[in-house]
């Protein structure tokens, strides 16, 4: 069935934009003015129905009948009744005729002609009150995750008039200058115009460490600034920011239908003209197979048959079954970008994963320190930190995070060797640190077991003399083993590494992760033959998790691409299908659940929904079923439907 618009979609469209930037919680007096407005026909209706059905059952007002009667029951009926009307007006002159708006009315309108005017008014009531309840757990979910990614700052400190304005960052054009204080969040996408900045790009990226860009480098809408005032040229308009066009993705999830959602929609359109032609034959044959026919008993009975046999509880809760599952999934950081991948991801029993950025960090981090006896730990540490505090390579970096007591080692003239490391005086001795070619170009001799070392090496020499050195290696995410545990315990029949580092590397780390392959020094062409091979298998649904960038290929090929922290890379928003912002591998595993559990909740709604309605409808047709046993086969079962959606979202997927 086409749904050209419907009450939801006309509240969704008069609240759309209302909170770019609160959280939630804040809500002014006009909004909540406005959400009172939104229920107020609703609550008319409902009075004026209750206080008729009392007057008629007490039967102590004499007035209460004839046009007075119905008037009441009219009035009452107009504020539920009329939008749905018009709604079905408007489908008609679209050219589409069989819509559930028609349905509600021609039963409802029937029902007034044959004078049931209390039903009436009860099933346009309850129709309107179920789309106030979808609507709201809509707008929850949207909620959910609009507040996962609404990270957009308020404003722009623009450079105009020679002097910095505050402005709507929408209103930024590419090529003007912004400046970012301390603590504030880059508005739009540009390149540095400052020597130097420190971001804090968690909230894009995923990574949790600071990143110190250069001048001229890329800056990314949503990161932090961190130290200084920074400067900014603007390469991008803001409607094309990275964080912009991920909300745009996120918001319109659920434009790609999973294809049980799609089949429910083609089943509707010709389910709906079959049940309006059978509620005229019911109105209407029995005058020639009943002796005492009574035309306006058996229109009772196809108006009854009308309203059981309404769609709207498998076209709504279906898709807002699939709307609860992106709520719930993005509540915890993960993005879908659509529902068909909710449903491909109940299919997946190989889980294929980087190494790099997935499992593992992808920050150095000291592993072993082996020192001759000459110079003492401690004191070889601090010849190596002194010489670092002078680089900015990221390994320096790992080696000052070094917990060492007292770094009072101060080194003068280093001067940096290219591609072989630093050279300088500590203390007045001449210390080298780098690699071997930089150690043999000295003449200093290096043992040969430094040549079966897999992890990068950084060695130390002193006055001459080879003193030591350290290894360093990638560290593994703090959830990294908790993380395959949960994809076992999810099902998953093989979990395979694959990584470009080395082979030795790779199958080490596969070790201690516990999965059942592991394979290292491939390049991108390389992964994506390997996932290709096992697509062939019958019977395989892969799931590839990588950092975004490198692994697009296979990201795009595999049945579901999983992109761990990469929301700052174009590439990454292109390529992936499902999106992991939190950077934890444990979330494998929360994806796979929220999948099954949402396909799941949604064939519990269809299952509901057939079972009532064709039971009711079966009692409907033989007369033993009234006008009331139709509301709750239609709303009644949406209100349970919806309901068992809201689930999802209220589920702990830990």
């Amino acid at each position: 069935m086409k749904k050209k618009q419907n009450l939801r979609d006309i509240d969704t469209q008069k609240h759309s934009g209302e909170h770019s930037h609160d959280d939630g919680h804040n809500h002014s007096s006009p909004e909540k003015a406005s959400k009172f407005r939104t229920y107020l026909p609703a609550i008319f209706s409902f009075v004026m129905l209750i206080a008729g059905i009392v007057i008629d059952y007490f039967d102590t007002f004499p007035f209460f009948e004839g046009w007075v009667r119905i008037i009441w029951y009219v009035v009452a009926y107009i504020p539920v009744g009329f939008p749905v009307i018009i709604e079905g007006w408007k489908s008609i002159k679209n050219g589409d005729f069989f819509t559930e708006f028609l349905l509600m009315s021609i039963a409802t309108l029937g029902a007034f002609a044959i004078g049931e005017y209390p039903e009436g008014v009860a099933v346009m009531l309850f129709y309107a009150v179920g789309e106030l309840f979808q609507n709201a757990a809509v707008k929850k979910a949207k909620g959910n995750i609009k507040a996962l990614l609404d990270v957009r700052p308020n404003e722009a400190l623009v450079y105009r008039k020679s002097d910095y304005i505050s402005v709507d960052p929408e209103t930024v054009e590419i090529g003007e200058k912004i400046q970012v204080r301390v603590g504030e969040k880059v508005p739009l996408d540009g390149k540095l115009l400052s020597e130097k900045a420190s971001l804090n790009t968690a909230a894009i990226t995923g990574e949790s460490k600071p990143d110190t860009i250069a001048k001229g480098d890329k800056v990314f809408a949503g990161s932090i600034n961190l130290d200084g005032v920074i400067e900014i040229e603007t390469t991008k308009e803001f409607k094309d920011s990275s964080i912009a066009r991920i909300l745009d993705m996120v918001q319109n999830a659920t434009a790609r239908k999973s294809k049980t959602e799609l089949f429910i929609r083609k089943f509707a359109r010709i389910y709906t003209p079959i049940v309006v032609f059978l509620a005229i034959g019911l109105t209407f044959l029995p005058y020639l197979f009943v002796d005492n026919y009574v035309f306006e008993e058996w229109l009772y009975r196809a108006l009854i048959f009308l309203v059981i046999s309404c769609p709207c509880a498998l076209v709504v809760s279906i898709p807002l079954g699939y709307f609860g599952g992106l709520g719930a999934a993005s509540r915890n950081g993960i993005l879908f970008k659509g529902a068909s991948f909710l449903d491909t991801m109940t299919k997946v029993n190989t889980v294929v994963m980087d190494k790099t950025g997935t499992v593992t960090k992808g920050v150095f981090k000291i592993y072993e320190v082996v020192n001759n006896d000459a110079f003492p730990e401690a004191e070889f540490i601090k010849y190596l930190m002194a010489m670092e505090e002078q680089s900015t390579h990221p390994i320096a970096k790992a080696i000052l995070e070094y917990k060492v007591e007292g770094t009072d080692f101060e080194a003068s003239e280093v001067s940096e060797v290219a591609g072989k490391g630093l050279k300088g005086t500590v203390n007045g001795k001449t210390v080298l640190v780098g690699n071997e070619a930089l150690m043999t170009s000295n003449n200093i001799q290096v043992p040969a077991k430094t040549n079966t070392i897999v992890e990068s090496i950084v060695m130390v020499s002193i006055n001459g003399k080879f003193a030591g050195y350290v290894t360093i290696a990638d560290e593994l995410k703090e959830d990294a083993h908790e993380a395959i545990k949960q994809i076992r315990k999810a099902g998953i029949s093989r979990i395979i590494m694959l990584s470009g580092d080395k082979d030795s590397i790779t199958k080490e780390i596969g070790r201690q992760m516990g999965v059942d392959s592991a394979m290292g020094g491939l390049l991108p062409e390389d992964k994506l033959k390997e996932v290709e091979r096992l697509q062939k298998e019958t019977g395989t649904t892969v799931a590839f998790i990588g950092d975004g960038i490198n692994d697009a290929p296979v990201l795009a090929t595999s049945d579901v691409g999983m992109a761990m922290g990469g929301l700052g890379s174009d590439v990454a928003i292109e390529t992936a299908d499902v999106i992991i912002q939190t950077d934890q591998p444990s979330q494998i595993a929360q994806a796979i659940k929220i999948g099954r559990s949402t396909r799941r909740i949604v064939w519990q709604n269809i299952g509901l929904a057939f079972g009532v309605k064709i039971a009711v409808m079966v009692l409907g047709a033989f007369g033993m079923a009234t006008m009331w046993e139709a509301v709750f086969a239609d709303v009644g079962v949406a209100f349970l439907a919806i309901l068992n959606a809201i689930r999802l979202q209220k589920m702990n997927w830990k």
